[in-house]
């Protein structure tokens, strides 16, 4: 793979920069920008933004903890292509996690900011739905798990709101691998139906929605080859 001589443009002066290149790597692996398998040179990730290899070693690093990226010795790091029994567990872990968000959610209550933000995320998915491509397919998927996710930051508990941004994200990448026919698609309907029982109070019904909702999502998945784009392509904004 070669570069050309200028690199992108580095946008976060006074951030902690491994974060953000973690943030950029995620979105371009989530969005199947870069495809599973993909090496991530340090040195060409460097390059690209302008920051040192111990820099990208940080951000990688956290890739792999959240299941993203994987090392291997003397190799380097590549992006993870997470097999079926992968994607197994990664769906057998959310239908144990998220029964519990519904009914702590349910038992919160919904504040009216958070009724927004849920209906703003269905407008979106509804908006999504219309459109046809890859790029309006990847942000489909994004928005869903935003959905998961606006669910467990109204439960208040922060630390199995961190085990679902690491769930959300593996799934996604497992959705856009393997997704048969549009699983986001088909749980919209569905997330307007959980949001329902939100509103009614009702935690064991929201309960019972998301495991079949997860068990719709993950009957729908099928083994593909994929393809993605050059590195610099993929993280080009």
């Amino acid at each position: 793979m070669t570069l050309d001589d200028s690199p992108i443009a580095s946008p976060f002066a006074g951030e902690d920069r491994a974060a953000t290149i973690r943030d950029h790597l995620r979105d371009a692996i989530v969005d199947r920008r870069l495809a599973p398998g993909t090496k991530l040179s340090e040195a060409e990730v460097g390059v690209l933004f302008d920051v040192s290899r111990t820099v990208v070693r940080a951000a990688l690093q956290a890739l792999a903890f959240e299941g993203l990226v994987k090392t291997e010795r003397n190799r380097g790091a590549f992006v993870a292509n997470p097999s079926p029994e992968e994607a197994r567990q990664v769906f057998d872990s959310r239908r144990l996690i998220e029964p519990g968000i519904a009914r702590a959610a349910a038992a919160a209550g919904l504040t009216p900011a958070d009724r927004d933000l849920f209906t703003t995320l269905l407008a979106e998915e509804t908006r999504l739905l219309d459109e046809r491509g890859p790029v309006a397919r990847r942000a489909e998927i994004r928005a869903s798990g935003d959905f998961h996710l606006l669910l467990a930051s109204v439960a208040g508990n922060v630390i199995l709101l961190r085990f679902m941004e690491e769930l959300v994200a593996r799934s996604s990448l497992v959705i856009a691998l393997y997704g048969n026919s549009g699983a986001s698609s088909c749980g919209h309907g569905e997330h307007a139906e959980i949001l329902a029982a939100l509103e009614a109070g009702d935690g064991e019904r929201a309960a019972a929605l998301l495991v079949s909702h997860i068990d719709h999502i993950e009957a729908d998945l099928d083994l593909r080859s994929t393809t993605g784009l050059p590195l610099r392509e993929a993280l080009a904004r």
